[in-house]
């Protein structure tokens, strides 16, 4: 890279100029042409560092591989992060550190660097701040990765620091930060900024909109005293402001004001104690405004919200640095009732941001078009479409629909009631589209994709989503019977007096996700019955067990084959949700599933659920009213029938993910396929396209290198969208489930399932934590699904953040009978892993214990 200019003005550049003057250089140059109070300064280009980093020998180590490839990092499913390209380790890194620290500025250079640094004064004291090319952008804004050195004074101090700028490219936090968000080091220089120096008397951070909530008519202003690397690098709890889009003050909070850093006669800055008042504000309102002035104009320049730090000394305000808001939440609107409503089931079904991948494949053309078409059928528009927002290819926010009645409602109950009689719910087993789907889906498991030629491939995953048509089929056929079974019999036993047995009466019926339950307890009987297995369940984790009962022989190699079994009947379940292809199935973690039977080791085998639905039955029909045989007769066919519903319900849901096992494997041969072609780091990387965009390549062997170059820029730059939301929710639970009166109450939701129950709360976030449930807690999770089914046997509460009353957690909950609270929105965020909790599932109430 060569650059005509090696050292210039901060006023002669502009947004144009990044690859020559990196983020905060191109942002700040922009800032003072349009007439922002900026120090002047100027730039050491990114032609500089190239000269200087080619001299020392950098651009020839890298190109060599120089260091080898690190260790790639995992995202948050587990499945490998993005971007794990070839990478200096650390005694690497501090080798190139050391080689920029020690270089040899050429003449010309330093000359250079004395003129533009004498143009701003004699031997004044100057701030001097790196700027990469990469940083202070969307998505990557390398907030204290490279380094900043205040108050510096004099040529030869100036260029010293410049040097040191060069070298914290290379520190191990700036690599990992470049890992993370995929960006190659190969591809990013640094240029240095040089300012004349701010000797502020009070001076922090603001931000055109709120990091917290993501309101985009607050400013948000943070204050200490002194400079504001003190703010900035958090060694001070500063004075905290909210100001509305004018600047008005609406909220403040007094700082602490542990320590004051402050210029040093000669150069370099000091650490304080504060002397100010305690109690007493740092910024007038009229210094407010005036911030908040610069702030609207900055967020208006740049057409989105900014990230600013800023300084006051002798009374004047100047701004320092701008850069784009990264993480910022989506804004905080409130939802009408029916988007509540469907916002419950999607904030549960949808646990985890969603892929590109996950949006193009099974999340639209799988489940969410299979609810799409059935509420269409049933003549509601605008449900299960159009929730997801995006930008730059990256799923940023979940907007609940608001479904409507057409016209076409008006047909619904006669559509239904011809159903319910054409298609009788107790031979819903035996209908000739289960069985074709089945068969089909046992065709795709079967497929062998490595032999499978590229255009064969491609077709794999569209074959997989086209088996949503036959479960649609029968969701449309049996779920109208269903629904007159479950209503009829619900009404029954409320008229009879007898509701509080409907939860045992329904759950008599054989399911698959029973079946699975009994299949995981007889592993744990196993366990319990061989001294050895339950040694080892006992002493190690998950992990630490599959690899003992890989490598182990006798009864613990045994038992290894038994796991093997049961992954072949029931690992076609999902782990995280049935929504999405990008987190494994239950065959794919085997160590969830060790995790499940140690939850059931050390308790008791239940009473089976058929017995007690019998046992139920028995109560029932004690009744006076049930007195005649013709009377106990159709009862007893109205709790057959509920039942046979609950089982379709609970089936049809364990069949509809039969084709995700191989919808997931052909990606990721897919994904394999391109990492061959030098497209994607991982085969996991494939997640991070577009499948229209993968069905562009026509043949993957004979690929064009610029098409190549394309998919893999898109990947790089999702990737790095990804991690900067990291953290960041789709949507604010409150609006989902907004928050009540809670009095003493930690959190409050939907009372799903009555009972009071007081037990240590264990924070269970996904799969991965199954293991840490002990007999006698309070099971306090994100959401559920049925393969948390084992789960609700050891618990004595359950604390969901989403869903509602008709949601898995809140029915397994009743059919076990423990308290269960729905929807509280924060539950796993605002109650401590290890609190003593109290649920009352009668009120949505959680309480500390007393």
């Amino acid at each position: 890279m060569t650059h005509e200019r090696l050292v210039s003005p901060l006023a002669s550049f502009g947004s144009a100029d990044l690859p020559e003057v990196g983020g905060k250089g191109a942002n700040l140059g922009e800032l003072l042409r349009a007439g922002l109070p900026v120090p002047p300064g100027f730039v050491v280009t990114t032609g500089a560092y190239a000269t200087v980093a080619r001299a020392v020998g950098l651009d020839a180590k890298l190109a060599a591989g120089f260091g080898g490839e690190a260790a790639a990092s995992t995202g948050s499913t587990g499945a490998p992060a993005s971007g794990s390209s070839a990478e200096p380790s650390v005694p690497d890194a501090a080798a190139l550190r050391a080689d920029l620290e020690n270089a040899s500025v050429p003449d010309d250079l330093r000359d250079a660097i004395a003129t533009a640094y004498a143009a701003l004064g004699t031997d004044v004291p100057v701030a001097v701040r790196s700027s990469a090319t990469a940083e202070d952008l969307p998505g990557a804004a390398f907030a204290g990765q490279q380094d900043t050195y205040l108050n510096v004074i004099g040529t030869d101090a100036v260029v010293d620091a410049v040097r040191r700028c060069w070298a914290s490219l290379w520190t191990d936090r700036a690599v990992a930060y470049r890992r993370e968000r995929a960006i190659e080091s190969a591809e990013v220089r640094i240029a240095v900024v040089v300012q004349t120096m701010v000797d502020s008397d009070v001076a922090g951070v603001m931000f055109t909109a709120d990091p917290v909530t993501g309101a985009r008519d607050r400013v948000i202003v943070d204050a200490g005293a002194g400079l504001g690397e003190a703010v900035v690098s958090g060694l001070v709890t500063p004075d905290h402001y909210v100001l509305d889009e004018r600047g008005a003050l609406l909220d403040w909070s007094p700082g602490r004001g542990e320590v004051v850093i402050r210029s040093e006669a000669g150069g370099g800055v000091v650490q304080g104690s504060s002397s100010g008042a305690e109690g007493e504000r740092l910024l007038t309102d009229e210094q407010l405004a005036e911030l908040a002035g610069h702030a609207r104009t900055i967020a208006a320049h740049f057409g989105r919200p900014q990230d600013m730090e800023w300084s006051i000394s002798d009374g004047r305000a100047y701004i320092v640095q701008a850069r784009p808001m990264t993480a910022l939440p989506p804004p905080s609107v409130p939802l009408n009732r029916r988007q509540r409503l469907l916002g419950s089931i999607l904030t549960e079904y949808l646990p985890t941001r969603p892929y590109p991948m996950d949006v193009s494949t099974w999340l639209g053309l799988g489940p969410g078009k299979m609810m799409r078409d059935l509420l269409a059928d049933l003549g509601v528009a605008a449900s299960f479409e159009n929730y997801l927002r995006e930008e730059d290819g990256v799923v940023v926010e979940l907007v609940p629909p608001a479904p409507h009645p057409t016209p076409r409602a008006l047909l619904t109950p006669f559509k239904l009631i011809h159903r319910a009689r054409t298609h009788d719910i107790n031979t819903w087993r035996e209908d000739p589209v289960l069985a074709r789907f089945l068969r089909e889906a046992d065709e795709l498991d079967g497929l062998d994709l490595p032999a499978l030629t590229w255009s064969e491939l491609l077709r794999v995953p569209q074959r997989t989503t086209d088996l949503m048509d036959p479960c649609r089929e029968l969701r449309a056929a049996y779920l109208p019977s269903v629904a007159i079974a479950m209503g009829r019999l619900t009404a029954a036993t409320a008229l009879l007096g007898r509701r509080s047995l409907l939860g045992d009466l329904i759950g008599g019926a054989s399911t698959r996700t029973e079946d699975a339950n009994q299949a995981l307890q007889d592993l744990a009987d196993r366990v319990r019955a061989v001294p050895e297995l339950r040694e080892l369940f006992a002493t190690a984790d998950p992990a630490g067990v599959l690899a003992a009962v890989r490598e182990g022989t006798g009864p613990v190699g045994a038992f290894g084959d038994e796991l093997d079994a049961f992954r072949r009947e029931y690992g076609r379940r999902e782990t995280a949700t049935p929504l999405l292809v990008s987190p494994p199935t239950l065959a794919e973690s085997p160590e969830s599933v060790i995790g499940l039977v140690s939850v059931l080791v050390d308790q008791p085998r239940g009473e089976d659920r058929g017995s007690r639905s019998e046992r139920a039955l028995a109560r029932l029909l004690t009744h006076p009213l049930l007195r005649g045989r013709r009377a106990r007769k159709r009862m007893t066919r109205w709790v057959r029938a509920a039942q046979q519903g609950m089982a379709f319900r609970e089936d049809s849901h364990f069949y509809f993910t039969a084709s995700l096992p191989a919808l997931r494997r052909s990606l990721l041969e897919i994904g394999s396929r391109l990492e061959k072609a030098g497209v994607v780091d991982e085969p996991f990387d494939v997640f991070h396209l577009r499948m229209e965009e993968v069905r562009e390549v026509e043949d993957v062997e004979t690929m064009p290198a610029e098409q190549a170059e394309r998919l893999r820029s898109l990947v790089r730059a999702r990737a790095a969208k990804r991690a900067e939301l990291t953290g960041v929710r789709m949507i604010d639970p409150a609006r989902v489930f907004p928050p009540k009166n809670t009095g003493n109450a930690l959190v409050t939701g939907a009372p799903a399932s009555a009972g009071t129950a007081t037990g240590t709360a264990r924070i269970i976030l996904d799969a991965s934590d199954f293991h840490r449930l002990d007999s006698g807690d309070v099971l306090v999770c994100p959401y559920t699904n049925p393969s948390w089914t084992p789960l609700f046997q050891r618990a004595v509460a359950v604390v969901v953040d989403t869903g509602a009353v008709a949601s898995h957690a809140a029915i397994v909950a009743r059919e076990y009978g423990i308290p269960s609270v729905m929807g509280t929105g924060s539950g796993t965020t605002t109650i401590s892993d290890g609190d003593r909790i109290t649920v009352d599932g009668g009120t949505g109430r959680v309480t500390p214990a007393s």
